[in-house]
């Protein structure tokens, strides 16, 4: 294994010659990769939360639980107005620019990302996989209609009364996503074991702590197969150890050396 803190200069030449010879690539990326955004992660360096509970006496993973909004909406949306108010005004940075460029270049490249952002979509990339799903897709709990963060809530700039309701039901409206303790949608579940079926000729982990099980899970694949796996993360994570490149910078930085040398 490479150890980017010494050799990082080294690391970032061999992963730009793999991935700039390989034909197949699979990105997997959690809130690291939209740091330089300016969006906040929510655990490690820098997160909103840092392990601490929230001013409501709870921890954040309960706050953002399906068994938390079922109990109390109006808890539960107090966290999501904040994580959609903290996307507000943000934009694609480099790397997911340099990700969204090299899928237009090469015949089969991925994404698949934890965030709920949405700027992998905006930055173009098309052959995306949104596990927890996006932000500014609502929908009614009850009657099932659809709604855009626009419509309802404008684009989460002013503040309504907790929970929103539907204007046709009034019942509570969510967003599309997936909150602790609840399964992913099943088209995601799908997606996601069609691409387990797949020879990635590299898998990067970027700015994810991977803790979830289907987040390792391609990591752990790739190397199975013995095929180049790589992070870029500046602190350890649940796949540090299985990862044959570590490249500890953050992903706009290290993003924009890979492409730079890939030329």
């Amino acid at each position: 294994m490479v150890n980017p803190a010494n050799e990082h200069d080294a690391a970032i030449v061999e992963v730009a010659k793999i991935l700039r010879d390989a034909k197949s690539v699979l990105f997997v990326t959690g809130a690291g990769v939209s740091a330089d955004s300016g969006l906040p992660t929510y655990r490690g360096v820098g997160g909103l939360y840092d392990g601490e509970d929230t001013e409501d006496g709870v921890r954040i993973e309960d706050a953002l639980s399906g068994p938390m909004f079922a109990k109390r909406p109006a808890l539960t949306w107090k966290y999501l107005w904040q994580i959609g108010s903290s996307c507000v005004g943000a934009v694609p940075n480099a790397a997911h620019r340099i990700i969204a460029a090299i899928e237009s270049e090469k015949h089969d490249v991925w994404v698949i990302t934890q965030n709920v952002d949405g700027l992998h979509r905006f930055a173009g990339s098309k052959n995306l996989v949104e596990v927890h799903g996006h932000m500014f897709d609502l929908y009614c709990t009850k009657c099932g209609r659809d709604y855009t963060a626009t419509e309802l809530l404008s684009d989460f700039r002013v503040p309504p009364t907790l929970p929103p309701e539907c204007t046709k039901c009034n019942g509570i409206v969510r967003p599309r996503v997936v909150l602790f303790e609840e399964s992913l949608p099943f088209s995601v579940v799908q997606t996601m074991n069609d691409l387990s079926h797949k020879d990635f000729d590299v898998v990067f982990a970027i700015g994810t702590s991977a803790v979830f099980h289907y987040i390792k899970q391609p990591l752990l694949l790739a190397q199975r197969h013995n095929k180049p796996t790589v992070e870029i993360n500046p602190t350890q994570s649940e796949v540090s150890w299985s990862c044959r490149y570590r490249i500890q910078l953050g992903a706009a930085d290290a993003m924009q050396r890979i492409r730079a040398c890939m030329n």
